[in-house]
């Protein structure tokens, strides 16, 4: 499971603002604030729905491996830059009016 300080650190790295994360999960933001800052711990359902939308937005976790946990990025700044361009083009979502 995560820790408070690696959904901040992921949060940082993908640049994701807690209400984003809370829309991402369905978890309500002030419980990842209250997570964050080391103030409560959540149950195991409600971290397994941060970590997988925190790792569908780019993250990955780190295991404890001898050096510590950690999380990084999934993808390159080129290939994140790529993926932004791509999902930022297209214009207005709408029905196509093609007969």
């Amino acid at each position: 499971m995560i820790t408070g300080p690696q959904c901040k650190a992921a949060r940082a790295l993908i640049e994701l603002s807690r209400e984003r994360l809370s829309s991402f999960s369905c978890i309500d933001a002030s419980v990842i604030e209250m997570f964050e800052r080391k103030l409560e711990t959540p149950d195991n359902t409600v971290l397994e729905a941060l970590q997988k939308a925190l790792e569908n937005a780019g993250a990955v976790f780190i295991p404890e491996n001898g050096g510590g946990i950690g999380v990084r990025l999934k993808f390159t700044r080129s290939e994140a830059k790529r993926l932004s361009t791509l999902e930022s083009e297209g214009g207005i979502v709408a029905y196509d009016e093609v007969p």
